[in-house]
């Protein structure tokens, strides 16, 4: 039996853990191996404000950090969401798939109390740079520099705590990190990290920590993740949507397009950017987003690097 093509994606900045995750695969390893290495990678990136150590915090200061792991073959998943003072969540994510089989998803305490009992250790999440930023978007002056201002983050604000009401967005690459993996068994799995979006309400979890939501993988058809609007892609449902249509035919970019299309047309006074992305069991993959300048990255075993390419537009 002929072996599957190697192969391991992911969403803009992903590329700081793809060749981690390669050297599992090369290796032999498995694409949940593959997945969680690259992704610890990424979670450890200080300098990305929107996953694990350096996340940018709620709207009290605190980092809370929500991840989620799915295996095509079986469809099983792990998640966990509002995760404070672990560095890891996906690993914790896995561990909730592989010891917690009568549950899916914990949050909160219970998530951290798993997180204790299964030896991973606490860290600090909130770095003084993330700090810095939280600090300065207090000031209607704001101190980092020019940061865009569209009618939906202003929205999002008027809506939100006193506090978020003066806050601005971070500026710069942003959104939740998507990594899937094929390994040369023909296994498929996806993982999502994220520290959600900035100044968020405190226990606020999006759709990375939910399967059909901000991930789905089934190795029949392939696997998707979202990034950008969680509850907008929530509401439709949209990694399940990209692998349905996957399901029915249609090509990765195709696939990711249609899922944005209904999103888009979902009523949403806070809507902005919302991606996918895609891997089929055969190694075909594609991306979408409604703006331009989206990136995803790839990496294949003959790569010495992960490419960075353009996600097709809305």
């Amino acid at each position: 039996m002929a072996k599957s093509p190697i192969v391991i994606i992911g969403s803009q900045r992903s590329e700081v853990g793809l060749s981690a995750g390669m050297d599992v695969l090369r290796n032999g390893g498995s694409a949940l191996d593959a997945v969680e290495a690259a992704m610890r990678r990424c979670e450890d990136d200080v300098d990305d404000h929107y996953v694990g150590t350096g996340g940018l915090p709620n709207a009290a200061g605190v980092v809370e950090l929500d991840a989620a792991v799915m295996i095509g073959s079986s469809r099983a998943f792990g998640g966990v969401g509002a995760v404070r003072g672990f560095p890891h969540p996906i690993s914790i994510a896995r561990r909730v798939l592989e010891q917690l089989p009568q549950h899916c998803l914990l949050v909160g305490e219970g998530a951290e109390l798993f997180a204790a009992e299964q030896g991973f250790e606490r860290a600090e999440l909130l770095t003084d740079e993330a700090a810095r930023l939280f600090r300065s978007s207090l000031s209607p002056a704001n101190g980092i520099g020019e940061v865009p201002t569209t009618p939906e983050n202003e929205r999002y604000r008027a809506t939100a705590l006193d506090l978020v009401r003066r806050f601005a967005p971070h500026d710069g690459p942003w959104g939740t990190i998507d990594i899937l993996a094929l390994d040369a068994h023909g296994e498929l799995v996806v993982g999502v990290s994220t520290s959600g979006f900035p100044w968020k309400y405190p226990g606020r979890v999006g759709d990375s920590a939910l399967p059909g939501a901000g991930l789905y993988c089934d190795a029949r058809f392939g696997a998707a993740a979202c990034t950008g609007r969680g509850e907008l892609t929530m509401r439709v449902t949209g990694a399940r949507m990209v692998v349905d249509a996957l399901a029915a035919g249609a090509d990765p970019v195709e696939s990711c397009r249609r899922m944005l299309v209904e999103a888009s047309s979902v009523p949403d006074q806070f809507s902005s950017d919302v991606r996918a992305v895609c891997l089929t069991p055969d190694g075909r993959h594609g991306a979408a987003a409604c703006k331009p300048g989206a990136t995803y990255s790839v990496m294949t075993d003959g790569d010495a690097e992960p490419a960075v390419l353009q996600a097709a537009v809305l």
